[in-house]
């Protein structure tokens, strides 16, 4: 029997048995009840309230432009929904870098107002002092490093990132660290096979994969991308298990040319006086 399938609740403690276990761990972002319910239901361990919700909920370019009040109301959602998968939660950009008083403030307002059981945010030395101050109120932290995605403009690209040596050297030496500052998990994004599998390899917690290779504990993809809702974003590392966007489609367009025929609502779809 695997670990999961005795565990009711998937905490992290569950993860960290898991990697133990080699048995690989699942992840997918959910932003509202009624997905993050099908979502739990189907198995999955994990499920990040992710600031991508402000590319495929709110359309911006960017996870910049959303806050901590909206990623709030986002995480109240899917808890509603929630009664396997560990909930964690992005902290959105501007509420821990620099300030590790107000990451911590950040982190006690989404466990306290969302109820949900982590954070995650982005960076490695940089952020070390932000995730020792927010474990001193016990709130576990994922971390995540590569292609950190609120850090666009730094960037200027979405390319891969750690190719060269030694951008490659400071992610493996920020991995190391995060672990030891007490990060239960680690999100590799974007980043050469080899070098995600000689940070999982070296590493006691999980590392969890998004275009970092098969050779990690585990992989994380942004919902409304597997399900094929979003159709102008096609990386590698993406695979479409629906089309849901042409499914849609196709309804949205059946039910209008019901309604104009006069098809919809039949006599069975009445009520009778």
């Amino acid at each position: 029997m695997s670990v999961h399938a005795e565990a009711r609740k998937v905490t992290t403690h569950t993860l960290q048995e898991m990697k133990r276990a080699g048995e690989r761990i699942t992840m997918l972002t959910a932003y509202d009840y009624s997905l993050a319910r099908l979502v739990d239901g189907g198995g999955v361990d994990v499920i990040l309230v992710g600031d991508s919700a402000s590319n495929v909920m709110a359309g911006q370019v960017t996870t910049v432009p959303i806050t901590l009040d909206q990623m709030i109301y986002h995480a109240q959602c899917v808890q509603r929904a929630v009664d396997r998968a560990l909930i964690v939660v992005d902290l959105p950009f501007g509420t821990y870098q620099g300030n590790s008083r107000q990451a911590l403030e950040s982190s006690i307002r989404i466990m306290k107002e969302a109820e949900a059981h982590a954070v995650k945010l982005e960076g490695g030395s940089e952020v070390v002092e932000s995730i020792k101050r927010i474990l001193t109120a016990g709130i576990p932290v994922m971390g995540h490093l590569g292609l950190t995605p609120q850090s666009i403009y730094k960037f200027g690209t979405y390319t891969v990132r750690a190719k060269e040596e030694e951008e490659a050297e400071k992610l493996l030496n920020d991995a190391r660290l995060l672990e030891e500052a007490g990060c239960f998990a680690l999100v590799l994004e974007k980043i050469p096979r080899d070098l995600a599998a000689k940070v999982a390899s070296e590493l006691s917690i999980p590392v969890i994969g998004i275009g970092a290779g098969p050779d990690v504990d585990g992989q994380v993809l942004v919902l409304h991308d597997m399900l094929g809702i979003t159709q102008d974003f096609s990386p590698r590392f993406l695979r479409r298990y629906l089309d849901l966007a042409g499914a849609i489609d196709g309804a949205v367009r059946s039910y209008c040319d019901d309604v104009r025929s006069g098809d919809f609502p039949s006599e069975g779809e009445s009520y009778s006086s």
